[in-house]
């Protein structure tokens, strides 16, 4: 049983990190793209933008596609899209075709983005599903901390098109996986009808059930955290305090591997204390430290090591808040798996992104803004769950 999970793990983190490939490898290319294109930063800046707003519209197409006809299909559909893009893109005479590609590109990536999480709910629940979903997220994790690098060396020795060709080799390594180790986890007896208006109804009626929105919202609030240090830290630690990019390289390797190593016994702790009790506890200390955070940077105080040591106990926290949360959501909608996983991640997506907008909008020279959000967003995660919480459950057992 654990070699098949770990197994099936693999498959669904390489399929999920394709899309985190296409964003964190493609970051160092921009000065090269606006100079070789003849273009501005701000028009480069668009062909991120279009690939956000295709992945978030896919979501919404894939996930409940992927409930009427199967998890394989619309996986390798998605891909020959992605692909599809990536080749445009690294033949993109102009920067007006790089953004069709990338918009091209990141709807492909939303089929990787969504569907796996599906087959997670296809086939397990509870500690199992929340393992099984933290061992797909390591690769993930992992991509912010590689992939700007290897980017920025393609782009130094060889030509930014070259991260386009590589994508497209990612892409098909994880079509192959897909098509030797993973097989049709939703039967067609458990498969729904794709009809829009039955699509729409189902869409609103996981808004309405607090059974799903109140656990997804804590996971949001703490994708929003995660995404706001994401965005702010170089500036504070690099800019701020001077940090060499090497040393603040292996300052952000910590706090990823602070979060991937709690992920890790989120099943143990589901099975001994039930979701209820481990996502209350965790958000509880990611507030703590959030709003201690928050007070620090308000009153003026600059010292790294107080700074450093609470984002890895807010990192720490997350590290349960977001797979519990997501999963305790997903997890009651088996007959529509597809689309809740859907909307949960484009409703997670859309919280996230308002949390950076807002951090851009707020910036004043300080780590205030920065270290503000955050800890609005990680109170935001523990009252959520104290006041919409389900009623105490009893301790997973198996």
């Amino acid at each position: 049983m654990r070699s098949s999970l770990h197994r099936r793990g693999i498959v669904l983190g390489l399929l999920i990190a394709v899309g985190g490939f296409a964003i964190d490898l493609y970051i160092p290319a921009f000065a090269a793209i606006a100079r070789d294109l003849r273009t501005d930063p701000g028009r480069v800046q668009l062909t991120m933008t279009a690939y956000f707003l295709a992945v978030g519209v896919g979501q919404v197409v894939y996930g409940p596609i992927s409930d009427a006809i199967g998890r394989r299909r619309p996986i390798f559909a998605g891909l020959a899209v992605f692909v599809a893009g990536s080749v445009w893109a690294a033949l993109a005479p102009s920067i007006d075709a790089l953004i069709a590609a990338r918009l091209l590109q990141g709807f492909g990536a939303a089929a990787t983005a969504v569907v796996p999480l599906a087959v997670i709910s296809d086939e397990y629940e509870g500690p199992d599903a929340a393992r099984l979903l933290t061992l797909a997220m390591l690769s993930l994790s992992v991509s912010p901390i590689l992939a700007p690098t290897l980017g920025g060396l393609l782009v130094q020795f060889g030509s930014w098109r070259l991260i386009f060709i590589v994508l497209t080799a990612v892409a098909a390594a994880g079509a192959a996986m897909v098509a030797r180790m993973l097989p049709e986890t939703l039967p067609p007896e458990r498969r729904t009808s794709a009809e829009p208006r039955r699509i729409a109804a189902t869409y609103a009626g996981l808004i309405a059930d607090r059974r799903f929105i109140a656990p997804l919202a804590v996971a949001g609030f703490g994708q929003s955290v995660l995404l706001t240090f994401i965005a702010g830290s170089p500036f504070v630690f690099v800019t701020l305090h001077g940090m060499p990019p090497a040393l603040f390289g292996g300052l952000f390797a910590l706090h990823a591997a602070a979060l991937i190593g709690v992920s890790q016994s989120a099943a143990a702790l589901l099975r001994r204390f039930g979701a209820r009790r481990v996502l209350g506890a965790a958000s509880l200390v990611c507030a703590a430290a959030g709003l201690l955070l928050g007070c620090l940077a308000a009153s003026g105080v600059t010292a790294l090591v107080p700074f450093v040591a609470l984002t890895l106990v807010i990192f720490t926290s997350l590290g349960l808040v977001m797979p519990v949360g997501f999963m305790t959501a997903v997890g009651p909608f088996a007959a529509t798996a597809g689309a809740a996983a859907a909307l949960g991640v484009a409703l997670e997506l859309a919280m996230s992104t308002t949390a950076t907008l807002v951090l851009s909008a707020s910036q004043d020279g300080t780590a205030r803004p920065m270290a503000l959000i955050m800890a609005a967003a990680s109170c935001g995660a523990c009252i959520t769950w104290m006041t919409f919480a389900p009623a105490p459950e009893t301790a997973v057992t198996g």
